[in-house]
């Protein structure tokens, strides 16, 4: 695993998932059917537990997470919705972690997506020279999951055309895959522990609208930017040290704390003392945050001196906030040119920000 770019969560928390398996079972704790761990070590694997060692992975609303678990024990799925950024894959690829073990078995939304990867397909080699049988058959992940009692998980579910998500509906209610090209019934039944955890983002609601029939099938829950700013900027600490580790050039606090208000600011439409920012179109989310500070890190790691500075945060930030809009590009002058240039005559990290970024949006 050491060589893959991101490890899914099962194999990054191997050593927190096995303690805290260890627990439950020293505890006696009751699982639920087909569940890997407890619901409460479930929700310590993705909120933190100090006594047992575990990280916090999803900073933000505690309770939505709750809410999250208490859906997946029942008989709807779970939908989380909300603006790009808000690490709602994040949070679906932990729970199925927690809960079923395995957090790959995964839909991705899109227009090209078909009612084959939501049920099953054929190997068309065997399928011609044998006919149907379960050995030409292959799988969806949904298929899968089902069979296997797990979490499936379904990205940007709003991305896929009505007709396909609808698919969805029979499965989520009857808990059944029909299989007729087999003969007789031949079919998967659901073995407990199944559950489907969908993504959408707030701002796709109008490629494809869901169906009102769908939409029962699904509890909503709406995964919001995180607004404590204490929160965002260890979050982005965390993320830089388990993916650059030792490697990871030296970021002060001070630095950390303009990058964080800067996103702040652009994503509330005001500073923390109350003044007013044009909030430009693009998505300032945490996750842009992360791959600012991580942009930043490679800058000064591999063409500065070995330090992030503010410079080096206000260059990277271009690419995230001006994504061919004008009007954003007008936007984050007006930003720099008064926010950012009040701030730098008493701040030397804000001057060299300003320094940095003064000119950057012509």
């Amino acid at each position: 695993m050491e060589t893959e770019l991101r490890p899914p969560a099962e194999h990054r928390y191997a050593d927190e998932l096995a303690r805290l398996a260890e627990t439950d079972a020293a505890s006696g704790v009751e699982l639920p059917p087909g569940w890997k761990l407890s619901a409460r070590a479930v929700r310590a694997f993705v909120l933190g537990s100090p006594q047992l060692g575990v990280t916090r992975k999803f900073y933000g609303d505690d309770p939505l997470v709750d809410r999250a678990i208490v859906s997946l024990l029942g008989r709807q799925g779970l939908m989380l919705v909300g603006e790009p950024g808000t690490a709602k894959s994040m949070l679906s690829e932990l729970l199925a972690a927690a809960v079923s073990g395995a957090s790959t078995l995964t839909v991705q939304g899109s227009a090209g997506t078909t009612e084959d990867h939501i049920r099953y397909s054929w190997n068309y080699a065997l399928l011609i020279a044998e006919g149907p049988s379960e050995r030409a058959l292959v799988p969806s992940p949904i298929y899968q999951a089902m069979a296997a009692g797990r979490i499936v998980r379904f990205e940007e579910i709003t991305r896929c055309p009505p007709e396909i998500q609808d698919t969805m509906v029979s499965l989520l209610s009857e808990k059944l895959l029909m299989v007729p090209e087999l003969g007789g019934e031949a079919r998967v039944a659901a073995r407990p522990g199944f559950n489907v955890i969908a993504t959408a983002n707030l701002r796709d609601r109008g490629v494809h609208e869901m169906s009102a029939a769908l939409k029962r099938r699904f509890n909503f829950e709406t995964v919001r930017p995180i607004r404590d700013r204490r929160f965002e900027a260890e979050l982005i600490t965390r993320t830089l040290d388990a993916e650059l580790g030792a490697q990871r050039p030296p970021l002060s606090a001070d630095v950390l704390d303009v990058l964080v208000t800067a996103f702040a600011d652009l994503r509330t439409g005001a500073t923390e003392s109350g003044t007013p920012v044009k909030r430009p179109e693009a998505v300032m989310s945490t996750a842009e945050a992360v791959n600012v500070a991580y942009a930043a890190s490679m800058a000064a790691r591999y063409l500065g001196n070995g330090t992030v500075t503010a410079g080096e945060i206000a260059q990277q930030l271009v690419g995230i906030a001006l994504k061919g809009s004008d009007e954003d590009a007008r936007l984050m002058r007006h930003y720099v040119g008064n926010v950012v240039r009040g701030r730098a005559r008493s701040s030397r990290d804000w001057k060299a920000f300003f320094q940095a970024a003064d000119g950057l949006w012509r």
